[in-house]
C-alpha cells in the first residue's frame, strides 16, 4: 500500500514542530546556576532537599492514580474478557486505601511544610563561624534597577551585588517604587520588597561564581531588565572590591540620586552617565560578557541614606565631603577599576 506524498506546507509544519521542541529543551542550558535545583548556599540547598521530599511524598498518590486509570480503562472496557460484577458494591480495603494512604500523605506534608517553613525563615539569621560577623547590605528597589549600601563599608553599588564566599549575609530590603520581589535563584529564598516597609533577608554563598538575581513582582514596562548580578567572591577580592569602589567610586549626591529615582534600566542608566561595565569585564580574566545590567559604583553616598528612602525624607547631601564629591562627581572620567 502506497503512502501519500509528503506536501511542502506539511514538511514545513514537521520543521516547525521540531524546531519548537528542540527549543524548549535548550531553555535548560546555562553556564551559570539559575535555580535552587542547582544551589549554591545552604539555604537554597535546603529548599531543593524540601522539594525533592515533596515530590516524593506527592507521588505516592499521583503515581498510583496515573499509572491505574489506563490500566482499569484498558483492562474493563467492553468486549475486554475480564471479570464482570455488575452487583458488586464496596469494597472495605479499597476504601481504606482510597482515602487513608492520602490522609497520612496530607499530615506528613503539613509536618513537612511546617518544619521548613520555620528553617527557612527568611528572618532567621544563619548559624556560621562564630568569628565571622555576617554582612549587612541594605537592598532599595528602583524603577528598574537595584541599588545596593554597604553601611559598614561605606560603599553603593547599582546592579551588582559582591559578596565574599562562606560569610552569612544580612540584607535588608526596601522599595523606592511600587512592590517588587527580589530574587536570587542560586541561593534561595525570594522575597517581597514593598514600599515604607523594611524586609529581611540572610543568605550564604558556598562557591565563588556569578549567579544572575531578578526583581519577580511585575512593576511596569522595565519589569524584565530589572536584573543584577551577585558576584561571590573570595575573602580578599571583596577587601580589594571595597578598596577599589571607595576610591575610584562615584559620588551618590543629590542630582545621582534623582537618577536613581528616575525611571529607567540600570543599563540606560549607565549609558547616559557613561560609566558602566556595560558588555564587558575588566577583570583582567580577558573574558567578555553582556549580561543586560548596567553597574555602578558609588564610593561616597550620605549617612543612614537607607533610613532616609525608607521613611521618605531627604537625605543629609552636607554629610558628603566636598572634597569627594568633586572628584567623583564628574561623570564623564573614566570607568571605574574593578577588583
Amino acid at each position: 500500500m502506497s503512502h501519500p506524498p509528503v506536501t511542502a506546507q506539511t514538511a514545513c509544519r514537521y520543521r516547525a514542530l521540531s524546531a519548537g521542541l528542540l527549543s524548549i529543551l535548550l531553555t535548560g542550558c546555562s553556564q551559570t546556576p539559575i535555580s535552587f535545583l542547582d544551589p549554591q548556599g545552604p539555604v537554597a540547598t535546603a529548599q531543593r532537599h524540601q522539594f525533592g521530599l515533596i515530590i516524593a511524598l506527592t507521588s505516592i498518590v499521583v503515581l498510583p492514580v496515573l499509572i491505574l486509570t489506563p490500566w482499569i480503562v484498558i483492562r474493563y472496557r467492553y468486549g475486554a474478557q475480564s471479570a464482570y460484577r455488575p452487583r458488586w458494591g464496596f469494597s472495605k480495603l479499597a476504601d481504606i486505601a482510597i482515602w487513608g494512604i492520602p490522609f497520612l500523605v496530607v499530615v506528613v506534608l503539613a509536618t513537612v511544610a511546617w518544619r521548613s517553613t520555620l528553617a527557612l525563615d527568611p528572618y532567621r539569621p544563619i548559624q556560621g563561624d562564630q568569628k565571622t560577623e555576617p554582612l549587612r547590605v541594605q537592598v532599595v528597589g528602583f524603577d528598574w534597577k537595584w541599588l545596593f549600601i554597604y553601611p559598614d563599608q561605606g560603599i553603593a553599588t547599582v546592579n551588582e551585588l559582591v559578596v565574599p564566599a562562606h560569610r552569612p549575609l544580612a540584607l535588608e530590603l526596601t522599595s523606592a517604587s511600587v512592590m517588587q520581589g527580589f530574587f536570587i535563584p542560586a541561593l534561595g529564598s525570594q522575597i517581597d520588597v514593598m514600599n515604607r516597609m523594611v524586609t529581611q533577608l540572610h543568605l550564604e554563598a558556598d562557591h565563588i561564581g556569578e549567579f544572575p538575581g531578578k526583581n519577580m513582582q511585575y512593576n511596569g514596562k522595565g519589569f524584565s531588565h530589572q536584573r543584577f548580578v551577585t558576584r561571590v567572591v573570595d575573602e580578599q577580592t571583596f577587601h580589594n572590591f571595597v578598596a577599589h569602589t571607595g576610591d575610584d567610586g562615584m559620588t551618590l549626591d543629590a542630582r545621582m540620586f534623582d537618577r536613581l529615582m528616575a525611571q529607567n534600566t540600570g543599563r540606560t542608566l549607565a549609558q547616559s552617565l557613561a560609566r558602566a561595565d556595560v558588555g564587558s569585564n575588566n577583570d583582567g580574566d580577558g573574558k567578555g560578557r553582556d549580561d543586560d545590567a548596567g553597574r555602578l559604583r558609588f564610593g561616597h553616598l550620605p549617612d543612614d541614606l537607607f533610613s532616609d528612602i525608607v521613611d521618605h525624607v531627604s537625605p543629609d547631601w552636607s554629610s558628603i565631603s566636598t572634597e569627594s564629591a568633586g572628584v567623583a562627581s564628574d561623570v564623564s572620567g573614566s570607568r571605574e577599576a574593578r577588583p
